[in-house]
């Protein structure tokens, strides 16, 4: 079986020299990356066990979408989505039954992931944000573990994004209407013009003016710490208490690596004189939210977004807010 595990190395273009490091990826948590060929040649397909009819496989679901991207951007190219995928299940031919693990051949064994996020970077459509290159992206994340795979055929569920990614960082930046959290299709036709409505509906500028907007926006040292305070707090508030406040998706863990990486994080960590932008603590956020599990990640990375430009309504008009006064 093929694994691929691609350690692919950034550039940054200085005056004087080119600076390289090594490319993090866009999810982290329990995954490992593979190729679209090992999805499509070494892994079974899941089926509906009550009457055998097939899912949608991972590959059909990464390829048609790459299909459609191509086609609306007439891209020349091959594009190389980047996939990875966690949650394995291991399976066995029939002849290999009595076999014990350890003498199993390859050709014996059968696998499928459970749960498979991928992203397909556009690096010819970029903006520049506080110095920072964001390439346009488009992806999407399948969790089998959603679907009732005991029953007879049904509705299949998925998500799919465009947005756009950090280049130093490869932190995803994904908005309210450049996420379908919950799409549910029959085949992949259904799929592959839900994928292309989701692009051409995409507010590109809109996005963009929103994350400008992040950096005319300072936290000073004693804001920020009050801030990690009450995000903290929030966890345990009752229910009553948290019905008119902002829903925070982000988990303790996580922000304790928000606090840690303040200091330490060489792109996005406080400034010398102990503020920090919101165009940082965005990135903080979302460089923590790598750890969160595929199923759920999309939706902490844009109620993350959603959470930063919710602070900045409330900066503008200077009213009481739990988070900032």
């Amino acid at each position: 079986m093929n694994l691929v595990s691609n350690n692919i190395e950034h550039q940054i273009i200085d005056e004087n020299e080119i600076i390289q490091f090594p490319r993090r990826n866009f999810i982290e948590a329990n995954t490992i990356e593979v190729s679209l060929e090992h999805l499509k040649n070494d892994c079974v397909v899941p089926v509906f066990a009550k009457d055998n009819e097939c899912t949608i496989s991972h590959y059909e679901f990464i390829n048609n979408t790459k299909e459609v991207v191509e086609r609306i951007l007439d891209y020349r190219s091959d594009l190389k989505p980047d996939i990875r995928v966690s949650h394995v299940i291991k399976g066995r031919i029939p002849t290999a039954l009595l076999k014990p693990a350890k003498d199993l051949l390859d050709d014996e064994k059968t696998i499928y992931y459970e749960r498979m996020a991928f992203a397909i970077e556009i690096p010819e459509i970029s903006e520049i944000i506080n110095g920072n290159k964001l390439n346009l992206v488009i992806g999407g994340v399948r969790s089998y573990n959603q679907e009732n795979l005991y029953s007879r055929k049904s509705m299949e569920r998925f998500k799919i994004f465009i947005g756009f990614q950090n280049t130093v960082c490869t932190n995803l930046c994904v908005s309210s209407d450049g996420l379908i959290q919950d799409l549910r299709v029959s085949s992949v036709l259904e799929l592959k013009a839900k994928v292309y409505e989701l692009i051409t509906n995409y507010k590109r500028k809109n996005h963009l003016i929103q994350l400008e907007q992040m950096f005319n926006f300072y936290f000073t040292e004693i804001q920020f710490a009050h801030l990690i305070g009450k995000m903290k707090l929030f966890t345990y508030l009752n229910k009553e208490e948290k019905q008119n406040l902002f829903p925070l998706a982000i988990s303790d863990s996580q922000l304790n690596m928000v606090v840690k990486n303040y200091h330490l994080d060489p792109y996005f960590s406080k400034a010398e004189n102990n503020t920090i932008n919101f165009w940082n603590v965005y990135n903080l956020f979302t460089e923590a939210n790598k750890s969160t599990y595929i199923d759920t990640n999309l939706e902490r990375n844009l109620n993350a977004y959603e959470f930063i430009n919710y602070l900045i309504k409330y900066m503008k008009s200077e009213q009481p807010n739990y988070f900032l006064y």
